[in-house]
């Protein structure tokens, strides 16, 4: 139940349906939202926002909806339920374009139907036949007029018209040129139309020489428009076939539109669709005007609102490029009344239309503009007593009309009402007046009703902190510069601050030094502590207000911490997966090296002389891929210069070079160095120190021995015996081929391979197997005590 009967002007509702109405695209629309009512049917409710929601989100991030051709076609649709009418051209058109808006609207919702499903159940409502969309096509054509193939005979009247126009025109046109020629019209003159038939415009004066008739003349009459008896004929059968022509349109129309009817429930029900569409995008369209959305939803009589807008409020302040302070706002079972006090244009009756207009627009199906995070309850009744109902008619005053309204409210509240007064209490004598404001409080306390109330009354703020479920609230007031801040406090009763506004405005002391006398010793007891309080709770703000802009700035750093911390944990591993890839591009050079020489070796049947000199070149390719090594790990590196005699176990630079390495021994002006796993001699003279701290910490980043390429290693477990024994002749033959590559790279002369003696079988393949390599001297066995056959010794060249 709603009070009063004008609850939507007295909320600014009815200013709220005027902005929505100026979205809608079409009459269908507008009929809707003349049909929007307040409901308290949760189920509906919810439906509605979440349409409203849907479209919303369709607006802002979805591709565009389409919105062309929202037609009203109202009274076609009445049209073709009379027997006999027709729909004429027009109205077809509209009736077609309006069907494929319809046919549009669909297609673009059913293939979002999993994203928008409560918009997509609207599409139940769209049926129709497939046959009247092509009915349509092929009768009328994009210019809203009737095609020529719509009938075979329309089609031969208008190629008769063509052809007769044409040949009207080429005569008409050589009677023209003629008067032209003899001067009877001007050179300028053209073929013109009067009264549907081709005329010739004449001068006045030549009018008799030109055989025909007179259908009209200039405004000065120097000019007359004849119609030459030659064409009359020609007239006369175009005027024929132009009335051939609208019977035949007439009769299509007609066929056109009895074809149609059968099918006039289905397109009524299409039309809904288009309406509620129509209606439901225009409210979407104001949710993104205001920045409203769809609050949690409960079916409970409760209010728990975080920053809510007076929607009105802030359009107007848009304009203005003022600041709306918003409204924080709890009723509960815990908190069901809620008394605000404070000083006059604080904002107090602001507040409270607030609730009164999101309540209301809310269960309207309309979306709220407020934060995430907030709640909307679900209320029966919405009772409201704001501004002045006296009636001259009725013989009430102010306060006889706020106790009308109070009548209302006690015998018809109950524990599913809201209920929102202003100024309770006022308008009669304020003692008696506090007392039945009291009363009516009471009432409604007993009653379980929910609400709020302004007031300025101290024995309903007294009442209020007396009373569990009900809170006194105020308007929040610069006590400095004596300005309202418009911010709503829940808790705490606010002072007037009547006198300070009065000393403000400029009233003389004295009047406001014998106001003073005559409050009671209580009554200013009670305001100054309001005042107090309201005091020390801007102080307290101010030092929460420092706090949180402190916190603010601790988790800034630390997001800014976390951030550069993981930067650099990228940063690491970027690098150290570079330098994998470049350790693994430098092992497949050296293997690519080695195996080469192997090849080499092998193919050239190298003497000893060239494995020498093969030898050599991959140990100077060993050296500078270490030097390499050491040089890429060091780049970019500075290392500090320190000063005194170099002795073993400092650590030194080759000057002019990024390498370095560790002094090992010293001979005369020679010192042998340990570059990574490489040795070498360098003159003592090409040394710098350098500092073997800052050298270790290198070492931690770029270990030259993890990049696992160290040949020297690799030479340093060379073993010159294998054992074969037990092992299939493919695979022994595949290890002896490994062994004598190992030992040409490492220069061994000897070799012994452990196969054993049994029968005698993998002795012979491997003998036989040895004798194709060019690099083996001879083999034999091993000296009887010491394995005899169960070895072959093979000598290398």
């Amino acid at each position: 139940m709603l009070y009063p009967k004008n609850i939507e002007e007295k909320l600014g509702f009815n200013k709220i349906r005027e902005l929505i109405a100026k979205n809608c695209l079409s009459a269908w629309g507008v009929l809707y939202l003349d049909k929007m009512r307040f409901s308290d049917d949760y189920e509906h409710i919810r439906k509605l926002t979440a349409q409203t929601q849907e479209m919303k989100e369709i607006l802002l991030f979805d591709e565009p909806f389409p919105t062309q051709n929202f037609l009203n076609v109202q009274e076609a649709l009445q049209k073709i339920q009379i027997q006999g009418a027709f729909l004429t051209e027009t109205e077809f058109f509209d009736l077609k374009s309006s069907l494929s808006a319809i046919r549009a609207c669909a297609l673009y919702l059913q293939a979002r139907k999993e994203r928008y499903p409560q918009l997509a159940d609207l599409l139940k409502l769209v049926e129709i036949d497939k046959k009247i969309f092509q009915r349509l096509e092929r009768v009328i054509d994009d210019r809203g007029k009737v095609r020529d193939t719509a009938s075979s005979l329309l089609q031969e009247i208008r190629r008769k018209i063509i052809s007769e126009e044409h040949n009207l025109q080429k005569t008409t046109e050589k009677i023209l040129r003629q008067a032209k020629q003899a001067g009877w019209a001007n050179e300028d003159a053209s073929l013109t139309i009067r009264g549907g038939r081709v005329v010739i415009p004449i001068a006045a004066e030549h009018k008799r020489k030109l055989k025909g008739f007179v259908h009209d003349e200039s405004a000065t009459g120097q000019t007359v428009f004849i119609e030459p008896a030659e064409i009359l004929d020609l007239n006369n059968a175009l005027k024929e076939l132009q009335a051939q022509e609208r019977r035949e349109i007439t009769r299509i129309l007609a066929e056109l539109t009895d074809f149609v009817r059968p099918f006039l429930p289905a397109l009524q029900k299409a039309y809904q669709f288009l309406g509620l569409i129509d209606f439901i995008q225009a409210k979407a369209k104001f949710a993104v005007q205001i920045n409203a959305s769809a609050p949690a939803f409960e079916k409970k009589t409760k209010i728990l609102w975080k920053n809510a807008i007076h929607p009105l409020l802030w359009l107007l302040h848009s304009k203005e490029n003022k600041p709306t302070v918003p409204l924080n706002i709890e009723l509960s079972e815990n908190q069901r009344i809620i008394v605000i006090s404070g000083p006059n244009a604080g904002g107090k009756s602001v507040a409270l239309k607030t609730v009164g207009l999101l309540q209301y627009m809310w269960q309207c199906g309309l979306l709220v503009p407020m934060a995430e995070g907030s709640v909307m309850g679900l209320f029966q009744d919405i009772f409201i007593d704001i501004g002045d109902e006296q009636s001259l008619e009725n013989d009430l005053s102010t306060y006889s009309s706020h106790l009308t309204a109070m009548r209302q409210f006690v015998n018809l509240a109950s524990a599913k009402t809201l209920f929102l007064i202003d100024e309770f209490g006022t308008g009669t004598e304020p003692r008696l007046g506090g007392a039945i404001a009291e009363a009516i409080l009471e009432d409604l306390y007993e009653k379980k009703a929910f609400g709020v109330i302004n007031t300025h009354y101290g024995n309903l703020k007294t009442f209020a902190q007396n009373k569990k479920g009900i809170t006194n609230a105020s308007m929040r007031f610069d006590t400095k510069n004596l300005e309202p801040l418009y911010e709503l406090e829940i808790g705490q009763a606010g002072s007037s601050f009547a006198f300070e506004i009065a000393k403000k405005i400029g009233l003389p002391k004295k009047i406001l030094a014998k106001a003073q006398e005559k409050l009671s010793s209580a009554e200013i007891n009670y305001d100054k502590l309001l005042k107090e309080l309201e005091q020390e709770r801007k102080t307290l703000r101010d030092k929460l207000q420092e706090v949180l802009q402190k916190e603010q700035e601790y988790q800034v750093l630390l997001k800014k911490y976390q951030e550069q911390t993981t930067f650099l944990e990228k940063e690491r591993k970027k690098l150290l997966n570079e330098a994998k890839a470049e350790a693994k591009r430098l092992l497949q050079e050296a293997n690519q090296k080695i195996e080469q020489t192997i090849r080499q070796i092998r193919e050239q049947k190298a003497e000893k002389e060239i494995t020498r000199e093969l030898r050599k070149e991959l140990e100077t390719f060993k050296q500078n891929l270490v030097e390499e090594i050491v040089e890429e790990s060091s780049e970019n590196t500075e290392f500090e210069v320190l000063e005194g005699e170099i002795v073993v176990g400092d650590w030194v630079r080759i000057k002019g070079q990024n390498t370095i390495g560790e002094v090992l021994q010293i001979q005369g002006k020679d010192v042998e160095l340990a570059i990574g796993e490489l040795r070498s001699v360098v003159k003592l003279n090409r040394l710098e120190k350098i500092s073997k701290k800052e050298v270790k910490n290198e070492q931690r980043k770029f270990a030259s021995k993890n990049l696992g390429i160290n040949l020297t290693e690799k030479l340093a477990n060379f073993s010159s015996q294998i054992d074969v024994r037990g092992k299939s002749t493919e695979i022994a033959l595949q290890e002896v081929d490994k062994l004598l590559d190992d030992a040409l790279l490492a220069g061994f002369n000897e070799v012994r391979i452990l196969h054993g003696k049994g029968d005698g079988i993998l002795r012979k393949m491997i003998r036989e197997h040895l004798k194709k390599y060019d690099f083996v001297a001879s083999f034999s066995s091993e000296h009887a005590d010491r394995g005899g056959d169960g070895y072959t010794i093979v000598k290398i060249k």
